[in-house]
């Protein structure tokens, strides 16, 4: 079975799954936590050291959505997350792998878009390797829904970012989404009939803990090694991990094989639940601390407008002086600010955009802001007192 095909699920079984296992059932904590790989404070300060130096990244939302803009078949998608459309508008699996025969970026231009953030005084960048609709930005070996399959194949949009970023000095990062609404063995809740709670939290088909989680697991793990012998990037930016199905034990496992295929990769807390894990770096989403996190590194990601992903008609810009400003306060409470583009269909990052981050480069450049650099005490790995708590699925509110 491909990722393209549509899963075949008994209802009385996801009716049960539905009235049990995701309304939050927990499990007992008897059983211990698995090891972290083992890791001295100074071998993991050394690993983070250019993540303490750094203040700014470039984050970009780019994928088979882009091309939609927020709209399909005439039909204006509800939020304002254009990168949610397949599950805002429950376009039917099929029918949404279709799209894929019409994703040809051909302006996509890595060094123009990698010049223009270090110009902005960025020093990282964060791409969508893989968001939640599952459509995958290389040519995996591990599925046919990704840019291999598009008219765009011959072109490797994560090589010349990364090549981009070799020629201009800065850190290369991917971003992987554990949730993924192509994968056969994901369904959609049934708890609510608002599609972006269903496909927000999906199920696995026969459970939590059947055939289908080894399945997916596997896949994801494959997928990710890949990336790392592919393009041996710098960060590994994850998200979607609110999902019932994906626990503490599934991010701990899922850490160590990634730190075991690179001595140097850094991974933001979502590789595990976000509210039990704090390796190797915290992210907040369109918000950051109010006060300095003195024992933790951390990083803030904000959009420029209001969509992630390309959206029609999102012109609700932040100005210059109000990125300057939001840069100046998460790097004095000890953060790193990593601001969202989104590339149309074509590959393009909107004028607006490119005007804002110049501009907010230049009074970077004339006011240099000073970050105040955290000192943990400890490898940071789970939430002090998490292992007290019942061993249970975390739930969490989507986000990006």
């Amino acid at each position: 079975m491909t990722n393209k095909a549509i899963a075949k699920v008994n209802p009385l079984k996801l009716l049960t799954l539905a009235l049990g296992l995701s309304l939050g059932a927990s499990v007992s904590a008897a059983e211990p936590q698995p090891a972290f790989v083992e890791e001295s404070l100074e071998a993991y300060n050394q690993r983070m050291q250019w993540f303490v130096d750094a203040h700014y990244g470039m984050f970009i939302h780019f994928g088979v959505y882009s091309q939609l803009g927020g709209e399909f078949k005439g039909k204006k998608m509800p939020g304002k997350y254009s990168e949610w459309i397949a599950a805002n508008l429950e376009i039917p699996r099929e029918e949404y792998a279709e799209i894929i025969k019409d994703f040809n970026p051909t302006q996509f231009d890595a060094d123009l878009i990698v010049s223009t953030a270090k110009a902005a005084g960025m020093e990282y960048l964060v791409i969508t390797s893989k968001h939640h609709d599952g459509f995958c930005l290389w040519d995996s070996k591990y599925t046919d829904f990704d840019i291999g399959s598009t008219p765009f194949k011959g072109r490797d949009i994560l090589a010349e970012l990364n090549e981009a970023c070799k020629k201009h000095g800065i850190k290369f990062g991917l971003y992987y989404s554990v949730l993924d609404w192509n994968h056969p063995t994901q369904v959609p809740s049934l708890q609510k009939t608002t599609p972006n709670w269903r496909w927000g939290r999906t199920y696995l088909r026969d459970g939590d803990t059947g055939e289908d989680h080894e399945t997916y697991v596997t896949y994801q793990k494959n997928q990710l090694l890949e990336l790392i012998e592919k393009y041996d990037p710098s960060i590994l930016w994850f998200d979607g991990e609110w999902v019932q199905w994906w626990t503490v034990e599934d991010g701990i496992d899922l850490y160590n094989a990634l730190r075991n295929a690179s001595s140097h990769v850094i991974m933001n807390n979502r590789v595990g639940k976000r509210k039990a894990f704090e390796a190797d770096f915290l992210t907040k989403e369109q918000r950051h601390f109010d006060s300095a996190k003195v024992e933790n590194h951390w990083e803030a990601c904000y959009t420029m407008n209001k969509s992630w992903g390309y959206k029609k008609g999102d012109n609700d810009w932040k100005d210059a002086s109000e990125v300057y400003d939001k840069l100046k306060d998460v790097n004095a409470k000890g953060g790193n600010l990593l601001l969202n583009v989104g590339p149309d269909g074509n590959g393009v990052v909107q004028d607006e955009a490119v005007a804002i981050l110049l501009e907010a480069g230049k009074m970077l450049k004339a006011n240099p802001i000073e970050k105040m650099k955290p000192t943990p005490t400890k490898v940071p790995r789970l939430v002090e007192g998490y292992k007290a708590k019942v061993k249970t699925a975390i739930n969490v509110t989507p986000g990006i």
